[in-house]
């Protein structure tokens, strides 16, 4: 976390130095109202002058507009060190939290921006006013022991009286306050699950159920932030009565030392002022309080992430692959498993070829897919493209050089162009040319607006329009096919199209071929395999033959097809247990 602070600071050290002189110039400033009515009540009044008292009122005036007008700099440079912030982290957020969920395994959420942007409105915003203003509190009470030295102790014990019921205020909230936090994040999180999965819920009448469950993380969160909320009530109840009952006092010892003629009565009514805001910053600290805090642990949050990503700029680039797939002893265990979803996978292909995987479901088919386009990296051995294990390539001439279509179609809330060119600008024609390769160029023309129709969150969102899963499959085909990469992974990529769909992924797979491209196709469909150099059956996470894709066949109609053998070794294990 260090590293990232000091980064950070530097980055805006200049934006604060500058706030914090002019938080001085302003405290001071604050100081024209008291002096303004000692000079009235010990010299107007007693003198009955008018010229003396306009003069007063002029540069009293003057005093309030300069602070006001520093006031308002303050804040301009507050909001500028928050846009610095952004511009410094932003990028390296949001990179971090791709590779995070990358490494976990887990799907991507945007806490880590909430977490930063609350914690940049905070420490930029309104609420780090206090903090700047707290250290010039001392100014006030070097003030008030200059009026009178009893009146300056008095000040004194008074700042310490609310510290000590300020530490006693956050001390009582802050259980009830983290509980709530952690129960609010747990029923957001449940319902950004439950609306991602609406037509489920619908069709098979889960409503009820999921509100019910939904209610008991609710019902923490709000009986935990009620029992904060009435602590915090309270505490600044107290807070306040002593506030108010501390200047009442102070005017009542000015009162006594203008009786014992210790002090003039426009010293008096000044002191109960310079009080005041020797008091207010401490008063203010403990409603910003949780604010605060809140802020700072979501820095917390931002840093760890930030800190556990490498930010270095990319190594050398390699030449350009020409798609030759290496894997040796290949295993791969998920975060919290126990067992490996693959292990030792050995096999190699060359560029230009083309391989087909087949085996049951839950054989390890889309892990493996997973480790030859580097999402995930291998618990144990090496990927290796053109020779180079997958983290040696720099990421963005990794991402560059293969195309990639998972099972599960996402596409994103731009335009179809955007989709397809995989948000790079100003090549139309290789756009064009991905769509004809995967055969929806005409399907595309077909929508509202064409290339430049949007599509909404999740394909259907506000103002997106909707498309049937073939149609996203297609679409998704031309992205992993732009500007034709040199490895192509394809994961079910049949599973969602018509027949039309399947001669044009057909077609499209054949082209690739003949351009001397890599591909590697997972499916369950025999027809999709028919132009597959090589065949690879996989099961239980273990190769269980692979070879030339006729001899692999001619081994399949000779021996029991691999579900068979899984149903035969599950039935082996039940009569040995």
């Amino acid at each position: 976390m260090t590293r990232l602070s000091s980064t950070l600071f530097r980055a805006i050290s200049r934006y604060l130095g500058l706030a914090l002189v002019f938080s001085l110039a302003i405290n001071l400033l604050y100081l024209a109202a008291p002096l303004y009515m000692l000079q009235v009540y010990d010299r107007v009044v007693p003198s009955s002058s008018m010229v003396t008292l306009i003069m007063l009122t002029v540069a009293v005036l003057l005093s309030y507009a300069t602070l006001a007008a520093l006031d308002g700099v303050r804040g301009y440079l507050l909001t500028r060190a928050g846009n610095r912030l952004d511009l410094i982290c932003n990028e390296h957020l949001f990179r971090a939290i791709i590779d995070a969920a990358r490494l976990s395994n887990q799907p991507a959420h945007g806490q880590p921006l909430r977490d930063f942007d609350h914690f940049r409105r905070v420490y930029t915003g309104q609420g780090i006013h206090v903090l700047f203003d707290l250290p010039w509190a001392v100014i006030y009470i070097v003030v008030i022991f200059m009026l009178h030295p009893a009146l300056g102790f008095f000040t004194i014990i008074s700042n310490i009286i609310l510290i000590c019921l300020a530490f006693f205020s956050q001390r009582l909230v802050r259980r009830p306050i983290t509980e709530a936090g952690k129960a609010a994040n747990r029923s957001y999180t449940f319902s950004d699950m439950s609306f991602r999965n609406t037509e489920v819920i619908q069709a098979m009448g889960m409503a009820s159920g999921l509100i019910h469950h939904w209610h008991g993380f609710r019902n923490v969160y709000l009986s935990r932030q009620t029992e904060a909320s009435d602590r915090a009530v309270l505490s600044q109840g107290v807070i306040r009565f002593f506030r108010m009952a501390m200047q009442s006092l102070m005017l009542g010892l000015g009162a006594w030392l203008v009786i014992e003629r210790s002090v003039t009565g426009g010293v008096m009514f000044a002191a109960v002022i310079l009080l005041a805001r020797a008091l207010q910053p401490i008063e203010q600290l403990v409603g910003a309080w949780h604010s605060l805090v809140s802020g700072y642990e979501a820095y917390q949050r931002v840093a760890v992430l930030l800190n556990a990503y490498d930010t270095s700029p990319p190594g050398i680039e390699l030449p350009r692959p020409t798609g030759r797939i290496v894997m040796e002893n290949v295993s791969y265990i998920p975060i919290g498993a126990s067992a490996p979803v693959v292990r030792t996978i050995n096999f190699q292909i060359k560029a230009g070829e083309v391989l087909g995987i087949v085996g049951p479901s839950g054989a390890g088919k889309s892990t493996l897919a997973r480790l030859l386009v580097g999402v995930v990296q291998p618990s144990q051995g090496s990927v290796r493209l053109d020779g180079a294990e997958m983290n040696m390539w720099p990421a963005e001439q990794r991402g560059q050089s293969i195309g990639y279509l998972p099972q599960d179609v996402e596409l994103f809330d731009t335009t179809v162009a955007m989709n397809i060119s995989r948000f790079r600008l100003g090549d139309d024609a290789a756009i064009i040319e991905a769509a004809q390769l995967a055969g929806v160029h005409d399907l595309i023309l077909r929508l509202p607006k064409g290339y430049e129709t949007r599509l909404g969150q999740g394909n259907a969102g506000e103002g997106g329009f909707i498309l049937s899963g073939g149609y996203r499959q297609r679409i998704g085909l031309a992205r992993a096919v732009y500007n034709y990469p040199c490895l192509l992974v394809l994961d079910e990529p049949s599973s969602n199209l018509d027949m039309a769909g399947d001669e044009a992924l057909a077609a499209c797979i054949r082209q690739m071929k003949a351009r001397g491209k890599t591909v590697v196709l997972i499916s369950h469909r025999p027809s999709t395999l028919s132009d597959a150099d090589h065949l690879m059956i996989l099961n239980e996470g273990m190769i269980q033959m692979f070879g030339q894709r006729e001899e692999v066949m001619r081994a399949l109609y000779s021996a029991p097809s691999p579900q068979v053998l899984h149903d035969q070794r599950k039935k082996g294990q039940a009569s040995r247990s």
